[in-house]
């Protein structure tokens, strides 16, 4: 894929469904793995790189499980063969701890997963037990997202970086805007913290946003050169505050703002060889 040098592909994720959210919050939340295939072939199409997949127990619980995330894996490339980064989550939700956050990756040796910086490294006390994964991690090319929920975070995931308990080799830091704001709700302006603790050490990262500013807030990313993800999990809105229709539209709203700024869209392997 050819682009101007000084403007990267822009890499759109999806994060379908979450940890919590169910089909009464929107009818079309895909929960089962055939839900999350065909949403997976929908935001193919509309320009996403990336699916950031959570599967769910038979009580309809957030679970970490290897053989789930196997068939979830499957289900989805049996869609879009390798048109999508398949990431999966090691969320905690409350009902894990960073031993078995740990253990499921190594279970399910995923192509990409998402590591929330202060779960998987609570504290010091964690920290050799994270090199260890992190080495493991990377020895098998797993693609990393670190999250990072405040600018504290990005100054900590710094000092972690730089003392090598994260490992060696690149990474894809997610800042989330307005986790803790009044009714969790993002604005672009939750931005600019994040990229002042960041300086001009993280050549790559994403944000995602919660309410209907998500989609704002992934036009500031894109227009200062990070990278977006957007879906059900983080808003069910559209940008007028309407419920958004899908996962999809989403995604469409996303990429046709990129497309207005002139920044091309990463495809899944151009995604791959930033990442990596």
């Amino acid at each position: 894929m050819t682009h101007d040098a000084g403007w990267p592909p822009l890499i759109l994720a999806n994060a379908p469904n979450g940890a919590t959210r169910t089909k009464a919050d929107h009818p079309a939340l895909p929960i089962t793995a055939d839900e999350i295939a065909r949403t997976a072939a929908e935001i193919a199409e509309a320009g996403a790189a990336l699916i950031h997949v959570h599967v769910r127990d038979r009580a309809g619980r957030h679970l970490l499980d290897a053989e789930a995330y196997r068939a979830v894996t499957a289900a989805i490339r049996a869609e879009v063969g390798d048109r999508l980064v398949v990431q999966i989550t090691s969320e905690a939700a409350g009902r894990y701890q960073s031993p078995e956050q740990m253990a499921v990756v190594r279970a399910t040796r995923p192509e990409a997963v998402s590591l929330a910086l202060r779960e998987i490294v609570p504290d010091a006390g964690a920290e050799a037990a994270a090199a260890q994964f992190f080495a493991w991690a990377r020895a098998e090319r797993v693609l990393l997202q670190i999250i990072l929920y405040t600018p504290d975070e990005v100054t900590r995931y710094h000092a972690l970086k730089a003392r090598g308990v994260l490992g060696a080799g690149g990474d894809f830091p997610l800042f989330v805007l307005g986790r803790y704001t009044p009714g969790q709700v993002s604005v672009p302006a939750d931005l600019l913290p994040f990229l002042a603790a960041a300086g001009e050490s993280l050549p790559l990262w994403s944000i995602c946003a919660f309410g209907p500013r998500e989609n704002a807030c992934a036009l500031a990313a894109a227009a200062l050169g990070g990278h977006v993800r957007v879906g059900f999990e983080n808003s069910l809105l559209a940008p007028d505050g309407s419920r958004a229709e899908s996962n999809a539209a989403q995604m469409r709203r996303a990429a046709d703002g990129a497309r207005l700024l002139g920044r091309p869209l990463a495809d899944a392997d151009t995604a791959r060889a930033m990442m990596a």
